[in-house]
Protein backbone atom coordinates (compact mmCIF):
# COMPACT_ATOMS: atom_id res chain seq x y z
CA UNK A 1 0.00 0.00 0.00
CA UNK A 2 3.11 2.44 -0.20
CA UNK A 3 3.01 4.98 -2.34
CA UNK A 4 3.19 8.82 -2.34
CA UNK A 5 -0.18 9.86 -1.14
CA UNK A 6 0.14 7.82 1.48
CA UNK A 7 3.71 8.75 2.98
CA UNK A 8 2.51 12.42 2.79
CA UNK A 9 -1.20 12.28 4.39
CA UNK A 10 -0.36 9.27 7.15
CA UNK A 11 1.82 11.33 9.49
CA UNK A 12 -0.59 14.11 9.50
CA UNK A 13 -3.52 11.81 11.02
CA UNK A 14 -0.37 11.37 14.07
CA UNK A 15 -0.54 14.88 14.42
CA UNK A 16 -2.70 16.96 16.81
CA UNK A 17 -2.79 19.78 14.42
CA UNK A 18 -4.39 18.09 11.90
CA UNK A 19 -7.35 16.30 14.26
CA UNK A 20 -7.54 18.57 17.04
CA UNK A 21 -9.71 21.04 14.98
CA UNK A 22 -12.51 17.95 14.49
CA UNK A 23 -12.67 17.44 18.54
CA UNK A 24 -12.53 21.49 19.05
CA UNK A 25 -15.74 21.97 16.82
CA UNK A 26 -17.81 18.89 18.42
CA UNK A 27 -16.83 20.62 21.74
CA UNK A 28 -17.74 24.01 20.40
CA UNK A 29 -20.87 22.31 19.34
CA UNK A 30 -22.11 20.67 22.15
CA UNK A 31 -21.27 23.97 24.69
CA UNK A 32 -23.00 26.02 22.54
CA UNK A 33 -26.81 23.66 21.76
CA UNK A 34 -26.26 21.68 25.28
CA UNK A 35 -25.32 24.41 28.13
CA UNK A 36 -24.32 22.84 31.02
CA UNK A 37 -25.09 19.03 29.72
CA UNK A 38 -22.59 19.96 27.45
CA UNK A 39 -20.20 20.66 30.12
CA UNK A 40 -20.33 17.65 32.18
CA UNK A 41 -20.54 15.80 28.60
CA UNK A 42 -17.00 17.70 28.26
CA UNK A 43 -15.93 16.54 31.74
CA UNK A 44 -17.11 12.93 31.03
CA UNK A 45 -15.08 12.93 27.41
CA UNK A 46 -11.78 14.45 28.94
CA UNK A 47 -12.28 11.79 31.56
CA UNK A 48 -12.54 9.28 29.10
CA UNK A 49 -9.14 10.01 27.16
CA UNK A 50 -7.42 10.42 30.47
CA UNK A 51 -8.70 7.21 31.59
CA UNK A 52 -7.63 5.76 28.23
CA UNK A 53 -3.95 7.57 27.88
CA UNK A 54 -3.16 6.23 31.11
CA UNK A 55 -4.33 2.95 30.65
CA UNK A 56 -2.15 2.84 27.44
CA UNK A 57 0.99 4.59 28.97
CA UNK A 58 1.16 3.81 32.29
CA UNK A 59 -0.45 0.44 32.39
CA UNK A 60 0.16 -1.71 29.23
CA UNK A 61 3.30 0.01 27.83
CA UNK A 62 4.68 -0.11 31.34
CA UNK A 63 3.63 -3.88 32.01
CA UNK A 64 4.76 -5.27 28.79
CA UNK A 65 7.51 -3.07 27.45
CA UNK A 66 7.02 -4.40 23.34
CA UNK A 67 9.51 -2.30 21.39
CA UNK A 68 8.58 -0.38 18.61
CA UNK A 69 8.52 -2.11 14.65
CA UNK A 70 11.00 0.98 13.96
CA UNK A 71 13.02 0.45 17.00
CA UNK A 72 13.18 -3.54 16.76
CA UNK A 73 16.82 -5.01 15.53
CA UNK A 74 14.44 -7.90 14.14
CA UNK A 75 12.50 -5.98 11.84
CA UNK A 76 15.15 -3.76 10.48
CA UNK A 77 14.61 -4.03 6.41
CA UNK A 78 10.69 -4.79 7.31
CA UNK A 79 9.75 -1.54 8.12
CA UNK A 80 9.51 1.66 6.40
CA UNK A 81 10.15 4.43 8.43
CA UNK A 82 7.82 7.21 6.75
CA UNK A 83 8.43 9.96 9.70
CA UNK A 84 12.43 9.48 9.26
CA UNK A 85 12.34 8.84 13.02
CA UNK A 86 11.17 6.72 15.16
CA UNK A 87 9.10 7.22 18.34
CA UNK A 88 10.28 7.21 21.79
CA UNK A 89 8.76 4.97 24.78
CA UNK A 90 7.25 1.35 23.88
CA UNK A 91 4.74 0.43 21.67
CA UNK A 92 2.04 -2.08 23.58
CA UNK A 93 -0.41 -0.46 23.03
CA UNK A 94 -1.34 2.43 20.45
CA UNK A 95 -1.73 5.21 22.85
CA UNK A 96 -3.20 6.75 19.27
CA UNK A 97 -5.71 4.32 19.08
CA UNK A 98 -6.89 3.76 22.70
CA UNK A 99 -7.44 7.43 22.62
CA UNK A 100 -9.09 8.32 19.44
CA UNK A 101 -11.21 4.95 19.75
CA UNK A 102 -11.96 5.60 23.47
CA UNK A 103 -13.06 9.08 22.61
CA UNK A 104 -15.20 7.64 19.22
CA UNK A 105 -16.92 5.50 21.13
CA UNK A 106 -17.74 7.87 23.76
CA UNK A 107 -19.10 9.91 21.18
CA UNK A 108 -20.95 7.01 19.42
CA UNK A 109 -22.61 6.62 22.40
CA UNK A 110 -23.60 10.07 23.11
CA UNK A 111 -24.43 11.42 20.34
CA UNK A 112 -26.30 8.38 18.87
CA UNK A 113 -29.68 9.81 19.97
CA UNK A 114 -29.16 12.90 18.09
CA UNK A 115 -26.86 12.20 14.89
CA UNK A 116 -27.31 8.88 13.73
CA UNK A 117 -24.05 9.00 11.63
CA UNK A 118 -21.92 9.12 14.68
CA UNK A 119 -20.57 6.03 13.96
CA UNK A 120 -18.05 7.90 11.35
CA UNK A 121 -15.71 8.75 14.13
CA UNK A 122 -14.59 4.84 14.35
CA UNK A 123 -13.49 5.71 10.48
CA UNK A 124 -11.23 8.50 11.77
CA UNK A 125 -10.59 6.64 14.52
CA UNK A 126 -9.07 3.90 12.45
CA UNK A 127 -7.23 5.79 9.87
CA UNK A 128 -5.69 7.47 12.95
CA UNK A 129 -4.73 3.71 13.64
CA UNK A 130 -4.00 2.87 10.42
CA UNK A 131 -1.33 5.90 10.04
CA UNK A 132 0.42 4.35 12.99
CA UNK A 133 0.86 1.17 11.49
CA UNK A 134 1.77 2.99 8.24
CA UNK A 135 4.08 4.57 9.38
CA UNK A 136 6.09 2.56 11.19
CA UNK A 137 5.62 3.08 14.59
CA UNK A 138 3.19 0.44 15.42
CA UNK A 139 2.77 -3.03 14.71
CA UNK A 140 -0.83 -3.98 13.74
CA UNK A 141 -1.69 -6.00 17.09
CA UNK A 142 -0.99 -2.51 19.39
CA UNK A 143 -3.27 -0.78 17.18
CA UNK A 144 -6.39 -3.60 17.41
CA UNK A 145 -5.37 -4.29 20.74
CA UNK A 146 -5.50 -0.24 21.48
CA UNK A 147 -8.95 0.48 19.26
CA UNK A 148 -10.22 -3.02 21.69
CA UNK A 149 -9.13 -1.08 25.14
CA UNK A 150 -10.76 2.35 23.53
CA UNK A 151 -13.95 1.13 22.71
CA UNK A 152 -14.53 -0.86 26.11
CA UNK A 153 -13.48 2.23 27.94
CA UNK A 154 -15.24 4.46 25.80
CA UNK A 155 -18.44 1.93 25.81
CA UNK A 156 -18.27 2.79 29.90
CA UNK A 157 -18.38 6.48 29.92
CA UNK A 158 -20.95 6.34 27.42
CA UNK A 159 -23.32 4.57 29.29
CA UNK A 160 -22.86 6.07 32.62
CA UNK A 161 -23.18 9.51 30.90
CA UNK A 162 -25.98 8.35 29.21
CA UNK A 163 -27.55 6.80 31.89
CA UNK A 164 -27.00 10.32 34.70
CA UNK A 165 -27.29 12.85 31.71
CA UNK A 166 -28.07 12.31 27.84
CA UNK A 167 -28.46 14.77 25.81
CA UNK A 168 -32.00 16.56 25.37
CA UNK A 169 -33.44 15.84 21.85
CA UNK A 170 -35.63 18.62 20.39
CA UNK A 171 -38.44 16.31 19.11
CA UNK A 172 -38.77 14.88 22.98
CA UNK A 173 -39.28 17.94 24.06
CA UNK A 174 -41.90 19.90 21.96
CA UNK A 175 -43.97 16.63 21.98
CA UNK A 176 -44.03 16.96 25.74
CA UNK A 177 -44.84 20.48 25.43
CA UNK A 178 -47.84 19.50 23.31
Amino acid sequence: MANEFLDKLMPAFRNAFFWAPLYLFIILFVLINFKKTGYIWLLFGLCTVAFTDLTGARIFKALFERLRPCQDVDMLGFVRLVLGRCSGGYSFVSNHAINHFGLATFIFFTFRPIYKHSWIMFIWAAIIGFAQVYVGVHYPFDVFSGALLGILIGAISGRIYNKHYEFTIFDKQLIAIH
